[in-house]
């Protein structure tokens, strides 16, 4: 039997059943009073076994009114906005999209929400899974749709832009307030950052914005993940590991091509560094993505890039005390080209002459100087050189004005922080680089030591070596007893004879003795400790190269000078530092 020529029989039938009259008649009887259709509408809408073909059709229907949908019809717009479009048929998703289009064209009253519903896909949808009788809601990594739903969103993303160019000006604080929690899983993490990311590469007007975003939460996760937890955490595992290992010897033989850990070698033990490794992967990865071009680099691009970071650094990196992985991504950045390396040290070098900086950040400038000279591979020993010449030129001037002012001139933090964090990064450029300088010609690398005169900074009435980092003074002394560019031992020993250093009490009132050292956390570049990300890193890093020296130097007490593993940041130098 055919009616209206369709095979009545052998055809299914389509599936657009419905009650209640048309949208617009819906509408026009919601606003006369009678709300009853409407009401079913909206339930009809929620329906979690909607049909494509039902959802086709009223978005059709929607379209052909939507200068009707003001903002007193919110409800509704907000069921429409909670339809499952990602995961259906073509069809769907263009239906959709041109009524998101309409939609914000003829009523901007909806763009926040329609933006909010697009960024709510960004991470994978939640899943509830039974574990012991408990339910755990995560993220559900198993989706192969991902990808596409992925796609998707940032398509509609463009269109609602195209329709609304404003759309930039509101769309980072949804992007902010919609970052998941720290606590969610890598995976989760992993997907937001990475989508947030892609958006900049088409709003390339809100990137220093979003990379704002998005390293103000890895700094959350950064300084939650101290290099000493994330090393205890690692070594336990092994101990825990060569145990069970011991444990299983003799039981039975194990096939040696497979591993049972073999696929989570890269991963880090500590939770919190675990997520931060893999946002920090993604950041590297776009880093490299947006400054290079079939696989060359596009000095433009880069350079634009390079101000949006510097911009981010400046306002969170370097005012946070005790990140340890984060400014890497400067590190990795300045590594592409000589002129970028260059222009952070200068930044840097302005930071730290600069009076009308705090001093705090004054001192947070020295530090980064001093580590990013000692530790990146890159700077060659021509900058390295240029930059202690402008350092000890303004140490020397400082001691000049010291001396010169017709005060007792003492040892005190509080007052001369940056001249002592100064003086350190010198004291550690030196131990780190000094290699350098001396091999290509042992007598000019040595007369260039000396023009730095360094004696006196030594032996002047602010005593650096009496609060910069003993790890460092102990090794500063090592290298320059060893050429013979100055004798630190005397200065040292009377240290330790002396009284601790006298700060003035932030109260007011008598002076009071301290134990404090505001220096020793001053080496931001110290060993990255992150597995996946730092395979970027590792070959850029000058790694501690003076074992045999530091084995046999002596201090005059007849101590070893031990350098201990780690790093160079705490309580000694690192003996395989990394």
């Amino acid at each position: 039997m055919e009616i209206d020529g369709r095979d009545f029989l052998n055809t299914p039938p389509v599936k657009t059943v419905r009650f209640g009259g048309s949208v617009a008649e819906t509408l026009e009887k919601h606003k006369q009073g009678d709300s009853s259709d409407y009401e079913l509408l909206k339930h009809q809408l929620a329906d979690p076994e909607i049909k494509d073909a039902q959802i086709i059709n009223w978005l059709q229907e929607f379209r052909s009114c939507v200068t009707h949908l003001t903002k007193d019809h919110e409800q509704l717009i907000y069921n429409i906005l909670r339809l499952p479009w990602l995961g259906r048929s073509q069809a769907v998703v263009e239906e959709y999209m041109a009524f998101l289009g309409n939609l914000v064209s003829a009523q901007t009253v909806y763009l926040c929400a329609c933006l909010k519903m697009v960024v709510s896909h960004f991470t994978p949808r939640r899943v509830t899974i039974c574990e012991g009788g408990v339910d755990i809601s995560d993220s559900d990594d198993e989706d192969e749709n991902l990808p596409r739903n992925f796609d998707r969103c940032h398509q509609a993303l463009q269109l609602i832009i195209r329709y609304v160019p404003f759309t930039s000006r509101v769309l980072v604080p949804i992007l902010q307030e919609n970052f998941p929690f720290i606590q969610k899983s890598s995976r989760t993490l992993e997907c937001y950052v990475h989508n947030l990311l892609r958006v900049t590469v088409y709003i390339p007007s809100i990137r220093r914005d979003v990379l704002e975003v998005i390293i103000g939460k890895l700094l959350k996760l950064d300084v939650n993940a101290s290099h000493t937890d994330i090393e205890e955490a690692e070594e336990k595992a092994l101990q825990n590991q060569k145990a069970d290992n011991q444990t299983e010897e003799g039981l039975f033989d194990m096939d040696e091509d497979v591993s049972p850990h073999q696929d989570r070698t890269d991963l880090m033990v500590h939770p919190v560094a675990e997520r931060l490794d893999t946002l920090m992967a993604v950041l590297m990865a776009y880093i490299k993505d947006v400054c290079h071009v079939n696989g060359s680099l596009h000095v433009e691009m880069t350079k634009e890039l390079y101000k949006d970071l510097l911009s981010v650094f400046d306002k969170l990196i370097l005012p946070t005390h005790a990140s340890c992985h984060v400014q890497y991504t400067l590190f990795y950045l300045c590594s592409f080209r000589l002129a970028l390396a260059e222009a952070f040290l200068d930044h840097l070098w302005k930071i730290l002459q600069s009076p009308s900086q705090p001093a705090v950040i004054r001192q947070a400038a020295a530090g980064y100087l001093g580590s990013f000279l000692a530790r990146a591979k890159f700077i060659p020993v021509i900058t390295v050189r240029a930059c202690l010449d402008l350092l000890l030129s303004l140490i020397h001037r400082y001691i000049d004005s010291q001396d010169s002012s017709g005060r007792q001139v003492c040892c005190d933090i509080s007052l001369h922080g940056p001249f002592y964090t100064a003086c350190q990064a010198v004291f550690y450029t030196l131990i780190f680089r000094h290699r350098a300088i001396l091999e290509a010609n042992m007598k000019k690398g040595l007369e260039y030591l000396q023009s730095l005169n360094l004696e006196r900074v030594v032996m002047c009435q602010l005593n650096p070596l009496k609060v910069c980092l003993p790890s460092v003074t102990s090794m500063f002394a090592a290298i320059t007893r060893k050429y013979q560019v100055v004798f630190c031992y005397t200065v040292i020993e009377r240290n330790n004879r002396i009284a601790l250093p006298v700060v003035r009490s932030s109260a007011g009132g008598d002076s009071v003795t301290t134990n404090t050292n505001p220096l020793d956390s001053f080496f931001p570049f110290d060993p990255y400790l992150l597995k996946r990300s730092g395979k970027l890193i590792e070959p850029l890093y000058q790694v501690w190269e003076e074992l045999a020296d530091a084995e046999l130097l002596l201090t005059k007490t007849g101590q070893q000078v031990r350098l201990q593993k780690g790093e160079m940041c705490s309580s000694s130098l690192p003996i395989t530092c990394h």
